[in-house]
């Protein structure tokens, strides 16, 4: 083989990596912003209703615009003896509102007013991208501009698990309305759930997504910036929390394959107001199945505690 040959064997190399980097790096983030949609059925709509007449509430059909012009559709429940306060749950990708039915139940029992909507892009809602927090923040205000007109609350708190959780998360950049959020399972930056997805299927951890798939995943930022003007470099839990005054409770499984729990960790170091509750023998958002009545009782001792404080820091302000 002579010396051209020799030089153009590792440039062909080369440029095949490149063009197949780039290529699933396009497969990546067209696969992110497209997730399937598990579509809001009868049956969860029966559900909705049985769980509003075991606990005395009236339930509803709501819906508020988002600013690309989205419907975004939520189940609204009233109990008719209710606590003054609301709940708005967030839910995850793939899934629809009646995937957080269980955590609505915790609520009415306990006397909240609860919104569980389907995210953008998801169940009944309209939009054909899901974006992780970048336009999702801007719907959770919208939500909580129709809880403050329609329901008067004394106070407004966020429970989310998975992607709502970060969504949740990356709002309190910009919205301090809530009294205070539970988050469970979120990733602290949409970066690095990448590079954890890029070695999920080899069992690496980050490191990597962090290394060889690394130009994979600067070519799906790169292309979701160019063709949708999507920036993922702002989708950032972590950020967020390390810069907000609500009151954070992080609930993570320590045996979390999905969204392992050094996320939750890095955003409990951001902010050392956080509160972190390591749930031993929980996988992704399972410390409903496998703790819950201590689920319910610190979720519910969280905003309690929280909604006194609010009101003593609003009489401090009037006095």
């Amino acid at each position: 083989m002579n010396a051209s040959k020799l030089i153009r064997v590792p440039v062909y190399i080369a440029v095949s990596l490149a063009v197949l980097a780039a290529l699933a790096g396009i497969f990546l983030a067209k696969a992110a912003l497209h997730p399937p949609r598990r579509p809001l059925l009868p049956e969860n709509q029966l559900e909705a209703v049985k769980l509003a007449q075991q606990y005395r509430s009236n339930l509803t059909e709501i819906q508020v615009v988002g600013s690309d012009g989205a419907v975004l559709r939520a189940w609204h429940f009233r109990p008719r003896d209710g606590n003054g306060n609301s709940v708005i749950l967030f839910h995850g990708i793939s899934d629809n509102r009646a995937g957080m039915i269980r955590y609505a139940e915790i609520f009415l029992r306990h006397g909240y007013d609860v919104v569980a909507p389907d995210a953008r892009a998801h169940g009944a809602s309209g939009g054909d991208l899901a974006t992780f927090g970048l336009r999702e923040t801007d719907d959770i205000r919208r939500w909580l501009d129709w809880v403050g007109t329609h329901d008067h609350p004394a106070c407004v708190y966020g429970s989310a698990e998975s992607m709502g959780a970060a969504e949740l998360l990356k709002s309190l950049e910009s919205e301090s309305r809530f009294c205070a959020v539970v988050a469970e399972s979120p990733f602290a930056t949409f970066r690095e759930i990448a590079y954890d997805r890029m070695g999920q299927a080899f069992h690496t951890g980050p490191w990597l997504g962090r290394t060889f798939f690394w130009p994979t995943v600067e070519v799906a930022f790169y292309y979701a910036k160019w063709k949708y003007h999507l920036d993922f470099s702002q989708a950032s839990p972590e950020r967020a929390v390390a810069s907000t005054k609500v009151p954070v409770l992080l609930i993570h499984g320590q045996m979390d394959h999905n969204i392992p729990i050094r996320h939750s960790r890095l955003i409990a170091a951001a902010n050392h107001a956080v509160v972190l509750w390591e749930v031993p023998g929980a996988d992704h958002c399972g410390a409903i199945g496998v703790a819950p009545a201590e689920l319910e009782q610190r979720t519910t001792a969280w905003f309690d505690l929280n909604r006194r404080a609010s009101v003593k820091e609003k009489v401090a302000t009037l006095d």
